[in-house]
């Protein structure tokens, strides 16, 4: 049974690298268990073309911000990094940070990005198939690389709730699971991934489960533990609202 975590993923866009920088700090200092950034090339919401920064160069600033809480993409972008150098980078990061990186992943979905910066959007079947090729290359090259990962194997994350295929292949390669609320979709599609465990042979409960969360779900987290959840991720752009996080973070100690 994995313990109780929360973490908080900081949007790198419409913010400043300094104050990305200070809320990295501030968040690790208010005792979060993860902390994430996303791997995009322009702003989710907002003006559209708002100051955003590239998420894996940032997460190794963040390594070096931080000493203790876990590190990661949630998630990265199959699509845009080659499966082998995404496996280096993930190795390097792991060094940089002491062990301390997740390599989050997923198929990819934001259509602007393929678009600017020239990679083939293709379909969704695609772009799953893109990733289910992907995933045993990165295992294997991890495994080959000198010097190894400090954590070896790293942890995978993928992220996505598609049945026939996204939660399949976390069954077969992930150590953990990322989904989103509410409270009753994240039960209906972690009760889906613990069937497709059964069917390979996995024990589900090798899987960590974590969950997406804003702002309003605060009053509703006993809901997504009920639901399998044990690991809450809280996104948050900036103006940072520290508030939110104490909020969090002091709910998982009443829990403990």
């Amino acid at each position: 049974m994995f313990p109780l975590r929360v973490g908080i993923q900081l949007h790198p866009q419409h913010t400043s690298y300094v104050s990305f920088a200070e809320a990295v700090r501030q968040v690790e200092a208010l005792g979060v268990d993860s902390i994430w950034n996303w791997d995009h090339f322009y702003p989710l919401y907002g003006p559209s073309d708002g100051p955003h920064f590239e998420g894996w160069t940032l997460l190794t600033a963040m390594a070096t911000l931080t000493s203790r809480a876990d590190i990661g993409c949630l998630v990265t972008c199959n699509s845009y990094r080659n499966p082998h150098l995404l496996a280096d980078m993930t190795r390097t990061i792991d060094h940089i940070s002491g062990g301390r990186v997740i390599l989050g992943i997923g198929a990819g979905w934001f259509q602007r990005d393929y678009d600017e910066y020239g990679y083939e959007f293709g379909t969704a079947p695609d772009r799953l198939r893109a990733l289910g090729r992907a995933l045993p290359q990165i295992k294997e090259r991890m495994a080959r690389l000198n010097p190894p990962p400090l954590r070896h194997p790293v942890p995978i994350l993928i992220g996505g709730g598609g049945e026939k295929v996204t939660l399949k292949l976390t069954a077969q390669y992930a150590d953990l699971w990322n989904g989103f609320g509410p409270p009753e979709t994240f039960r209906r599609k972690n009760q889906v991934l613990d069937g497709w465990c059964r069917e390979l042979g996995r024990d589900p409960v090798s899987i960590e489960r974590t969950a997406a969360i804003g702002g309003g779900d605060l009053d509703h987290l006993d809901a997504f533990i009920e639901a399998g959840a044990t690991h809450l991720i809280l996104g948050l752009g900036e103006p940072w609202n520290f508030q939110a996080v104490e909020r969090l973070v002091a709910w998982r100690e009443r829990q403990r």
